[in-house]
């Protein structure tokens, strides 16, 4: 498969957030979303063989790895990849731009389901059925750039009914909307999300990869 980059970092984001985590990020994606921070990976990349993926990750010793993209099921081996991580006893997220079905990824998997929001230019090329496909073990995301954004998210948390049975994160695009006043929304509404920052980026920086 093609991979543009495998290396290790704090988790950023999700409700997995500060623990170590290595990062497998497959080339290519079916999106072009206007606050897009990993464009490098449309095209970049190279083909790996699934055993030299697992001679990569291995050696940094964490058990925690994500499978990310672009959009990593775009590439039908990504599924192999996934089972075979697990095979080895790893604990696997899988984060996913929301445009394709979720239904075939193995259930032991945490999915990182990011719906786009209106301000993404992309939230019409959603598969709004995954938000049936989701549990406890999984995080839905919404980058917001607008109180548009969290207008729409509100309407969509009400319209599907997903509140209930899993995680439903609110990350500000960094650089655009001020977290401080998405927390007030969230506040002054007691709406059932958590506040989602991209925790990276206010240690590392915003172009850093890995540690």
């Amino acid at each position: 498969m093609k991979v543009c980059e495998i290396f290790a970092s704090i988790q950023g984001e999700s409700s997995f957030a500060g623990y170590p985590c290595v990062f497998v990020r497959l080339t290519g994606c079916n999106l072009r979303c206007s606050y897009c921070d990993t464009a490098y990976a449309y095209n970049e990349g190279t083909d790996i063989e699934l055993s030299e993926i697992l001679e990569k990750v291995k050696p940094y010793g964490i058990k925690l790895i994500e499978v990310t993209g672009g959009e990593p099921l775009l590439q039908k081996e990504s599924y192999g990849l996934i089972e075979r991580l697990l095979e080895e006893g790893f604990q696997v997220l899988l984060e996913t731009n929301g445009s394709i079905s979720v239904e075939n990824v193995d259930q032991r998997v945490s999915v990182i389901l990011d719906i786009k929001t209106p301000s993404s230019s992309m939230s019409n090329r959603m598969f709004m059925k995954n938000l049936d496909l989701v549990s406890k073990k999984d995080d839905v995301k919404f980058v917001l750039g607008s109180r548009e954004d969290y207008e729409w998210v509100k309407d969509v948390m009400e319209k599907h009914g997903f509140s209930e049975r899993t995680n439903i994160l609110l990350s500000p695009v960094f650089g655009s909307l001020d977290p401080a006043m998405l927390a007030r929304w969230m506040v002054k509404d007691g709406i059932q999300a958590r506040l989602n920052l991209q925790l990276h980026r206010y240690i590392f920086g915003s172009n850093r990869r890995g540690v």
